[in-house]
């Protein structure tokens, strides 16, 4: 089974889509746009203001900080079919001028495939793998509570001997202050560029706009976050295959898209229980992964994400429980090392 899925994962990446039904039709690269960090998938992907987290620049490169100098951070992310995410961040700070450097290197793992040519006849295996490489700094206006960041990045996909290469940039802004319950966001990524296509037909690469908001309780150990994706494009539901509607007569009525519908689409919900403390819970609520990957009449629990994080002294371990299709659960590992005295 989880052979099966992975080769109908494969195909998708071959057309330049993923699981996820990329917004905007084809682009490559949208490896970029899965989150492989245990806390960001915990509380619904792509929250923008989580600061003091290593993991997080790649969302949004405005929340890199002196408060991450000296951290390391390791993910695994055991997708469906056996794929599998690698991800490492490391944060190196300069001196109080220059300020705090962000890396990051993320590989996706597709595993061997069987090589046959025309008449089907088996002659090997090949592989396939998706790597990005960035680097990235912030900085913050004079007098201001206001942080401005950049990330830089190299991709690279292989397919057997074929080979993708592009450069993009993300720009990322966000509103923090200690004191202040409220955090706003807003991150452009993945403005780029393929160099060197698969078919010598460039592509575009999985280009969004996304805006966020976090609020801290005054009284309740609770923090609440809310990411709005996909601002470039208005139009991001399509019909569920599965929610089609068969009448007696064998006709096929597919799913209807409302305007409400797809408003809600473009929101993610995520709250934390204990989020200053060495052991919180999160959740997460994914509207759009929540109607594509949801089946007629079958709780599948689609788009609803957990996880759980705990320090102890210089590590912290996160943990995401995610689900992406029906017979199989997704998790996702995080190990944050602490290297300075925090």
């Amino acid at each position: 089974m989880y052979s099966i899925m992975r080769e109908i994962y494969f195909i998708f990446l071959l057309k330049g889509f993923t699981v996820f039904a990329q917004v905007g039709g084809e682009s490559v690269f949208n490896f970029l746009n899965v989150p492989t960090s245990a806390h960001q998938t915990a509380l619904g992907g792509k929250t923008l203001t989580l600061m003091g987290d290593i993991s997080q620049p790649i969302w949004n490169p405005a929340v890199i900080n002196e408060e991450m100098k000296g951290q390391i951070n390791l993910n695994y992310l055991n997708f469906i079919g056996d794929i599998n995410y690698y991800s490492t961040s490391y944060a190196h700070y300069v001196d109080r001028r220059i300020g705090t450097f962000h890396s990051n290197l993320t590989y996706v793992d597709y595993g061997k495939f069987i090589e046959a040519d025309e008449e089907g006849v088996e002659t090997g295996t090949f592989k396939a793998y998706d790597m990005s490489l960035s680097v990235g700094y912030a900085y913050n206006f004079p007098k201001t509570n206001i942080y401005v960041g950049s990330n830089i990045k190299i991709i690279q996909s292989k397919i057997e001997k074929y080979s993708s290469l592009a450069a993009a940039v993300d720009i990322g802004l966000i509103y923090y202050k200690d004191d202040n319950p409220l955090s706003l966001a807003l991150s452009v990524r993945n403005i780029g560029h393929q160099f060197i296509a698969f078919d010598e037909k460039i592509e575009k690469l999985p280009f969004e706009i996304l805006m966020g908001a976090s609020y801290k309780l005054e009284n309740v150990p609770l923090k609440w976050h809310i990411t709005i994706d996909n601002l470039q494009q208005w139009q991001i539901a399509n019909s569920n295959p599965s929610n089609t509607i068969t009448n007696i007569n064998g006709k096929e009525t597919l799913e209807k898209i409302s305007f409400i519908d797809n408003a809600f689409r473009h929101f993610i919900l995520g709250v934390e229980l204990f989020p200053d403390k060495n052991f919180n819970l999160r959740m997460g609520y994914n509207f759009k992964k929540s109607k594509e990957f949801s089946l007629l009449n079958t709780r599948s629990f689609a788009g609803l994400t957990a996880g759980f994080g705990l320090k102890m002294n210089k590590i912290k371990l996160n943990y995401a429980f995610s689900k992406y299709h029906p017979v199989s659960n997704t998790h996702t590992f995080s190990l944050n090392l602490y290297l300075n005295n925090n």
